[in-house]
């Protein structure tokens, strides 16, 4: 009897031992366990954190179209305008003033013109009758020399008057010649007279229209929208020509101005790709140039926005900037966790069947959203995120964070 109740006792007490065991073990993952996460394949990216600001890419300039005096200031620095808005406007009493005497100086001119046209006319008309008139001579004396001749075959004159005939032919021919060539160089001297008053008044035409146009820009716009960064000179104040008048920026493209910490300087190489990341979106650019000088412990660089981005953009928008060190696409890969350390091996718990077992994993580069698996895993494994039971088994110091 005492034997049965010793061997009842023992086996309660081995059923007790066992539950508590098994409710210890389950105690033991409950506390070992954490969030699972899924091995999958896709692109690891490696970036390095930076800080930026959104620029204008361009920066218009707007000098000043002529030396007058600053009559109204329209709009301050500082303020956005639009494409033809009027930002600064000039005195236009000397521009109208020259507009008139222009004006004035090209009715002269072509008055002046009309009175050459009808003198040249005049001319041409005497020119044509004094040449009609010798013509007519020449033929009278070439009529008489043929009397002459019959006369003198019958002794009614004499030999040397026939010969004066001839003479007077001959001195005739030669001033019909002469008159015609002078006539000649007259009819060009007129032609040039005309065309150098034709090519004054066409100087002056556009003199005028240059004039009319500068009118125009007497009121000075914006030529595209954008900020206005300064305006030069103040109302009253004499601006003269070519000055800088107005400094704007065009919002038509954009730029980022970025900023990395001095110990990261390395990882900062012109082409690499960024991710400019703001409002939960992210842009994709390329750095185009890297300033040699560091101020504050910050390296500055230039990044430009694929065109596709640019109209998300704001003039001054703080943005913040992932550079990218490293990409691998296609690779095994997991969700980043401060568990995982790069370029490592280490133990993880893997959760198969309901059961978690470790394994060794070799890991490779860290981005931020996944990190490479080198080894030790395979797709669609489940690993469970624990810091108590994950550790490495290489004898490398524990990385930094």
């Amino acid at each position: 009897m005492r034997k049965s109740l010793f061997l009842s006792v023992l086996i309660l007490f081995s059923a007790f031992s066992l539950a508590i065991l098994s409710g210890g073990c389950s105690n033991d993952f409950n506390k070992t366990s954490g969030a699972i996460v899924v091995v999958d394949r896709g692109q690891v990216v490696n970036t390095v954190v930076a800080s930026g600001v959104v620029e204008a890419e361009n920066e218009a300039i707007i000098l000043s179209p002529y030396s007058c005096i600053i009559k109204k200031i329209d709009k301050n620095p500082g303020t956005q305008v639009k494409q033809g808005e009027i930002i600064v406007e000039l005195d236009t009493d000397p521009i109208k003033k020259e507009i008139e005497d222009i004006k004035d100086q090209l009715e002269v001119k072509k008055n002046t013109l009309e009175k050459t046209r009808l003198n040249n006319r005049s001319s041409v008309i005497d020119q044509d009758y004094n040449t009609e008139v010798k013509q007519l001579k020449i033929t009278s004396l070439k009529s008489q020399l043929i009397d002459e001749e019959q006369l003198l075959s019958v002794g009614g004159i004499s030999p040397a008057r026939l010969e004066e005939t001839r003479q007077s032919i001959t001195l005739a021919e030669r001033d019909l010649e002469m008159t015609t060539i002078k006539n000649e160089i007259r009819l060009k001297q007129l032609h040039a007279d005309e065309e150098g008053l034709l090519l004054q008044i066409k100087i002056q035409e556009k003199q005028l229209a240059e004039r009319i146009n500068l009118l125009d820009k007497m009121e000075v716009k914006a030529p595209s929208d954008g900020i206005l960064i300064s305006i030069s000179g103040k109302v009253g104040e004499k601006t003269s020509p070519d000055r800088v008048l107005v400094r704007m920026s065009d919002l038509s493209s954009f730029i980022i101005k970025g900023s990395v910490d001095e110990k990261n300087s390395a990882s900062i190489t012109v082409g690499n790709q960024v991710y400019v990341i703001f409002d939960n979106e992210s842009i994709e650019g390329t750095i185009q140039s890297i300033s040699p000088m560091v101020e504050n412990s910050k390296m500055q660089f230039i990044a430009a926005i694929e065109n596709g981005g640019k109209a998300k953009l704001i003039a001054n928008q703080a943005v913040s900037l992932n550079v990218v060190q490293t990409s691998k696409n296609n690779s095994l890969r997991i969700p980043s966790s401060v568990y995982f350390y790069p370029n490592r091996e280490q133990v993880v718990l893997v959760k198969d069947s309901g059961k978690v077992t470790k394994k060794s994993v070799r890991f490779g580069i860290k981005g931020t959203d996944f990190q490479e698996i080198v080894s030790g895993l395979n797709e669609g494994d489940q690993v469970v995120l624990s810091g108590r039971l994950t550790k490495r088994t290489t004898n490398n110091s524990e990385p930094k964070n």
